[in-house]
């Protein structure tokens, strides 16, 4: 194979690793709010274990990408298609990790009976998995114009943070024999609020790679 032409496989293969990590990631998530609103704790151990394949791609992503560099001293477009693939790619690790923090409350929560439906966390999900999918999209396609929208989406769930933080800590006043529930749903909005942050991330990712600037879509 041509030096120019396995150049462009690698980098296929490299976009492929990606959006296999997404498609992991946005599993992962799913799994983890449903086993918090069923309280199904060997779900829950499912998805903390599941969570090695991420890594290892995570892994196996930057090597990749190092190796590229070294190896055809890409420039222009090339050298940032390897750089977002990097920062992508990490962004999704901890995106990940998130879905094992939620598993991990789900665990600490345990049995215990929920104190009220998680109707605006799911909500939250909803909308955060969406944001995760989209922005992939505009990666895969190189579309600035779906990863603005993808931006704009995390207004959705930052007011639906703020308005879920309110109403859990209004149950500290007369549940106070659950507080440590509130407070590992508290802690799970917060993984949700800060998952939505990470697919802003791969937007920006996306505007880097096609206008070569670096743009603060969270601001």
């Amino acid at each position: 194979m041509p030096g120019r032409e396995k150049f462009q496989y690698d980098l296929n293969t490299l976009r492929d690793k990606l959006i296999e990590i997404g498609s992991l990631t946005e599993i992962a998530l799913s799994k983890a709010i449903d086993a918090l609103e069923k309280q199904n704790v060997d779900r829950a151990l499912e998805i903390m274990e599941e969570d090695k394949a991420v890594d290892i791609l995570d892994e196996e992503i930057n090597d990749m990408a190092i190796l590229l560099i070294a190896k055809q001293q890409p420039v222009a477009t090339d050298l940032r298609r390897i750089i977002v693939a990097i920062k992508i790619s990490n962004e999704l690790e901890r995106m990940a990790d998130f879905a094992v923090n939620i598993a991990k409350s789900t665990i600490r929560i345990g049995d215990e009976p929920l104190i009220k439906p998680i109707i605006h966390i799911k909500e939250m999900t909803k909308i955060s998995s969406k944001m995760l999918s989209l922005s992939l999209k505009a990666y895969n396609e190189e579309d600035v114009v779906l990863a603005k929208n993808v931006a704009d989406m995390d207004d959705q769930v930052d007011n639906l943070y703020g308005q879920t933080i309110r109403e859990l800590l209004e149950l500290t006043y007369d549940k106070r024999e659950s507080m440590q529930q509130i407070t590992q749903l508290l802690l799970v909005c917060r993984y949700l609020e800060r998952f939505a942050d990470h697919a802003t991330n791969i937007s920006e990712g996306v505007f880097y790679l096609v206008k070569g600037r670096h743009y603060d879509l969270n601001s």
